[in-house]
C-alpha cells in the first residue's frame, strides 16, 4: 500500500506536468482511451539541444498490459 503524502506529492507533481506540457499529457488518455492490445508498436524520439535524435520503439507484449492494469489500478 502507498503512503498518502506519497500519492499527494505524485498527484501535485502530476498536476503541474499537466499544466506544463498539456499537449503531451492529453496525449496518455487519447492514446489509452482506444486501448493498446498486444503487438502495438510505442516509439519514443527524444531531441536534445545540438544533439541527434534518440529513438527506440518496444512491441507491447501481455506483461506490458498487466503492468498498466495493476498501476492504473493503485491510481487514487
Amino acid at each position: 500500500m502507498m503512503n498518502p503524502g506519497s500519492v499527494m506529492k505524485m498527484m501535485n507533481a502530476w498536476n503541474k506536468f499537466t499544466e506544463t506540457h498539456p499537449k503531451f499529457a492529453a496525449f496518455f488518455p487519447a492514446v489509452f482511451s482506444a486501448g493498446i492490445t498486444e503487438g502495438t508498436v510505442i516509439e519514443i524520439t527524444v531531441k536534445k539541444p545540438g544533439e541527434e535524435p534518440l529513438t527506440t520503439n518496444m512491441k507491447v507484449q501481455q506483461s506490458d498490459l498487466d503492468l498498466l492494469s495493476e498501476l492504473r489500478d493503485i491510481r487514487p
